[in-house]
């Protein structure tokens, strides 16, 4: 019996479940239900088996040579964070990376506020799961000195699962040099608030500047230490990379 490749529609489930997205989710973003998709899954699995496909090559065999990346940041929160998105992808793509955007999957209109937000969160964990590499936005979002606090959880989240992360901030300047002090004493500075504006001469907390590589420029110029870095053979280790602000 002669093998075929799958079909468009085929390989547009298996690469979407490859993302590591549930049927749910898999179902909502080719607008079927979930039951269409299991069965379509099934039919795939059976016809691999029975060698009817070729699946060549599948989607965990392409990510093998195409590093994944998990597109982390307050981009998600732009007026034009969708079109954001895809202009992220495309950089990645054009590296050789298969990039991976948190706004990817469509949420359920039918879902209440809160359930909505667990969906987000299980879907966006799902992502970084299946990625090889963050890259993070950590410039400043509401506050001086202040990452995105989701990004920050997304970080260590990564962090903690062995992954390498990457982060990118427009500008070098320390937390003493952004954060205006209300107060000095012996201790250091403090903010409006009266809390210590911690001084290690890093741009972001050290909890971040320590876990993370932070590359100076943008999206691109993070791409590009990434690529630079598979190139040299240490990204794909699946370890975390030490910063080079900090050493352990």
């Amino acid at each position: 019996m002669s093998k075929r490749n799958p079909t468009k529609s085929q390989r547009a489930v298996m690469e979407l479940l490859d993302q590591g997205l549930p049927v749910e989710q898999i179902a909502n973003s080719l607008g079927k239900s979930a039951l269409a998709v299991k069965k379509q899954l099934n039919r795939i699995k059976r016809r691999v088996r029975e060698g009817r496909i070729d699946p060549s090559p599948l989607p965990i065999e392409r990510a093998a040579s195409e590093p994944r990346i998990y597109l982390a940041g307050f981009d998600v929160f732009r007026r034009d964070a969708k079109e954001h998105g895809e202009h992220l992808k495309q950089l990645c793509r054009d590296r050789g990376f298969v990039g991976l955007y948190p706004l990817d999957g469509d949420v359920p209109s039918s879902l209440q506020p809160q359930d909505a937000a667990r969906h987000i969160y299980t879907a966006n964990v799902q992502l970084i799961r299946s990625a090889d590499i963050v890259m993070a936005n950590l410039d400043d979002f509401r506050g001086a000195g202040e990452p995105d606090s989701g990004t920050a959880f997304e970080v260590g989240f990564a962090v903690a699962l062995g992954k390498p992360v990457f982060a990118y901030r427009s500008s070098e300047a320390s937390l003493t040099a952004r954060v205006s002090a209300a107060a000095t004493d012996d201790n250091g500075a403090f903010c409006a608030r009266g809390y210590l504006i911690e001084d290690f001469g890093l741009s972001v907390n050290l909890m971040l500047a320590c876990s993370a590589r932070i590359v100076v420029g943008g999206p691109a110029a993070c791409l590009d230490a990434i690529e630079s870095q598979i190139a040299e053979g240490r990204a794909a280790s699946r370890s975390p990379i030490r910063s080079e602000a900090c050493s352990f």
